[in-house]
């Protein structure tokens, strides 16, 4: 059995937060050179040159790609020969949020109570994700989700008759009216299947997927390559300034459901799209 203390976990966590909110990662940033090179709107083109240089200085200044630096989502793989000693895992995770966003410089965006509105000036807590898996590693993931993205996401069941071309519907319908208010070029993550908690959860994960890295079942892969193609012909195009590129990519993930609903959510991901993951 291998035994973890929490102090390495908040460290890790720390520099999980100020990374991930630094650099960008590399697919991301080759999805923006894609996408400059294919871009038919002058505007649309020097808006994802501009993302470019935006990436490059942040990396290289070390500070905020964006200064909307999230709501902190925390992926947890444990493994089931783990050992945490030293004290509670999520108190550690939540520390290291606290400790990432104030050494790291980065905005504070959660307020305690949604209704009341009192900033927690640390950015906790954060939303942590917990599944116990086999071996005796730790796998985590951090994903700063930011505000324009997570308000126009949707959800909603359709009907079983309704099949693929409801499926394609109801997440064109989501794309087009989030517009340029979710800070397109989109990375969209479609989960269809399970409950009504679960299928948000999925769609959510679907994000963290690489661009370039298609769903296994070749039904789901050519709807993630049909979504694509159908997005990027609504013409929002970067900033919601017209063109061709308003998505860089779909992801679709699934899950068994009940025989008389599909559940269907759609997260979207600005171009902001941050994660970063570590191995303990």
């Amino acid at each position: 059995m291998k035994k973890v203390d929490v102090n390495t976990i908040t460290e890790e966590v720390a520099r999980l937060c100020w990374e991930a909110c630094y650099n960008l990662p590399k697919d991301v940033v080759k999805a923006f050179k894609k996408a400059e090179d294919s871009e038919v709107s002058p505007i649309g083109k020097s808006i994802i040159s501009e993302l470019i240089v935006n990436a490059e200085l942040a990396s290289a200044e070390q500070v905020s790609y964006c200064q909307d630096t999230g709501i902190t989502v925390v992926y947890l793989e444990v493994g089931q020969d783990v050992h945490i000693i030293g004290g509670n895992l999520e108190d550690a995770i939540q520390e290291g949020v606290r400790k990432g966003y104030k050494d790291g410089y980065l905005r504070k965006s959660i307020v305690k109570d949604p209704l009341i509105r009192i900033n927690t000036e640390d950015n906790t807590p954060a939303v942590i994700h917990t599944k116990i898996v086999a071996g005796d590693e730790m796998k985590i993931t951090l994903l700063p989700k930011g505000g324009g993205g997570e308000n126009l996401s949707a959800m909603k069941f359709i009907l079983p008759g309704e099949g693929i071309d409801g499926v394609k519907k109801f997440v064109l319908e989501t794309i087009e009216t989030a517009g340029g208010k979710a800070c397109p070029p989109f990375i969209v993550g479609v989960g269809i299947g399970g409950s009504f908690e679960k299928v948000t959860a999925i769609s959510k994960e679907a994000i963290l997927r690489d661009i370039g890295s298609y769903h296994p079942k070749e039904h789901i892969a050519q709807l993630e390559k049909d979504l694509l193609e159908e997005i990027n012909q609504t013409g929002i195009g970067p900033q919601g300034l017209g063109g061709i590129n308003t998505a860089l990519w779909v992801a679709v993930e699934t899950y068994a459901c009940h025989i008389s609903i599909i559940p269907v959510a759609v997260n979207i991901q600005c171009h902001a799209a941050r994660k970063k993951i570590a191995i303990i």
